[in-house]
């Protein structure tokens, strides 16, 4: 076999996504089952999906210590134990929390899910929260949440947030003291009206023969009842703060963290594959304008970039760079002068084919293997939207047009609405 190394290798455009698309039931108590089945490998990913409950202000941490704190020990196994089962079986377990959803997830060969899926079963029905495992969790999270108040991106992070959000999920940044608000009554009664079947949503990806998913249903079915009080995953408006610029002056800092953007669409809205691709040229990628300007021309920052994040409830659209203290306000006068040429010049048309390029690219690239195909469709599922969304947002980016998006910047990107907060020296 000869290489060809003069000729470069041909070159296809991406016409259509193939996904995989998963089995469904639901149980008699209520949960969903969705099952990915591919691969030759005996292993399986099972996740345990939640819809977090209504945000309260007076006891803001509930969801999220819940949920760190399910592997703390249940009625019938301490928290060593459950490490040492799960262990023993070469499997991994992790616990995550999410604005929307928190989740438990299980990774395991499918010769010992006998063995490691009762654990889960005890974590979801019958954690007990001990009170000595609480006083460790607040005083271990309140030391953190103290060192990480040093940092500049954290403190921004935060404020940015909480500035677009308000109190709600989205907004919540943490005091320490909060944490003197966790009590194991209110953690338990919680968990039981939050941790019950019709409120979950079992993903599962792997190898799936017909006896693992007998013994996942009736695991989880029969035995597993729900609470007489429904899980309440209503949630509070957003509530975006009447101020629009943040300092917080660190005068010894040599760097400034600087977070701005703006409450934006979420994925259910037409506009969001659209704004996807003006993000993309803004900052989503190493050759976006942010970073060609402000790390390669300009040597201001390591690295900068904008995202997008999509809620239930909305979404945002941000920039997070961190610069050295003395070019803070000339790193912000370059954020501005790209958003301006976003919104006053059209993108050249090599600019844009670049950037579809990377954009599909991208997307191939993220369906690598099985557990792949469930996050994306985790993506659409619990934002209520079907598997055509993939095909509208590749024609979106094989076909937007440059006048389109520099309409679309034109609404979206006005520098003077955006949300801006700088921690360190300005």
């Amino acid at each position: 076999m000869t290489l060809q190394r003069k000729k470069a290798p041909e070159f296809r455009a991406i016409d259509h996504i193939n996904l995989i698309r998963p089995a469904h039931q639901k149980l008699d108590n209520g949960c969903n089952i969705f099952c990915f089945n591919s691969g030759d490998q005996e292993l399986v990913r099972i996740e345990w999906i939640f819809g977090n409950q209504r945000f309260d202000a007076v006891k803001p941490l509930l969801n999220i210590a819940v949920n760190t704190m399910l592997t703390e020990g249940t009625g019938s196994l301490t928290a060593a134990q459950i490490a040492d089962k799960v262990d023993f079986y070469g499997a991994f377990l992790q616990v995550d929390y999410g604005y929307d959803h928190s989740q438990v997830t299980l990774y395991s060969l499918n010769k010992h899910l006998q063995h490691t899926l009762p654990v889960i079963y005890d974590i979801i029905n019958d954690s007990i929260f001990p009170e000595k495992e609480l006083e460790t969790f607040i005083r271990n999270q309140q030391q953190k949440l103290q060192v990480s108040m040093q940092k500049n991106d954290f403190v921004a992070r935060r404020v940015f947030n909480k500035a677009m959000f308000g109190a709600t999920l989205y907004g919540l940044g943490a005091d320490p003291d909060d944490y003197k608000t966790l009590h194991r009554e209110d953690m338990l009664a919680h968990f039981k009206q939050m941790y019950q079947p019709s409120n979950c949503t079992i993903v599962i990806a792997g190898k799936i023969e017909q006896d693992i998913l007998e013994l996942v249903t009736n695991t989880f079915d029969k035995g597993w009842t729900n609470s007489p009080v429904n899980a309440d995953t209503t949630q509070p408006g957003l509530q975006p703060a009447t101020e629009h610029f943040y300092l917080t002056e660190k005068p010894d800092a040599l760097q400034s963290a600087i977070r701005m953007g703006i409450p934006a669409i979420n994925r259910t809205h037409p506009d969001f594959p659209l704004l996807q691709v003006l993000n993309t040229v803004l900052g989503g990628y190493f050759g976006s304008r942010l970073m060609v300007n402000i790390r390669e021309d300009k040597g201001y920052t390591y690295g900068i970039g904008s995202g997008m994040a999509s809620f239930k409830q909305g979404g945002s659209l941000f920039i997070a760079t961190e610069v050295g203290a003395d070019v803070c306000k000339a790193a912000i006068t370059e954020i501005e002068k790209e958003l301006n040429l976003l919104r006053n010049e059209p993108i050249p048309a090599e600019e844009l084919s670049l950037v579809r390029n990377f954009m599909l690219g991208s997307l191939l690239g993220s369906l690598e293997n099985v557990f792949s195909h469930a996050d994306k469709f985790k993506n659409l599922y619990f934002a209520g939207l079907d598997y055509d969304y993939y095909d509208r947002y590749v024609n979106v980016v094989k076909t937007v047009a440059a006048d389109q998006l520099q309409e679309l910047a034109n609404r979206y990107l006005n520098f003077d609405q955006f949300y801006k907060v700088i921690v360190g020296k300005y």
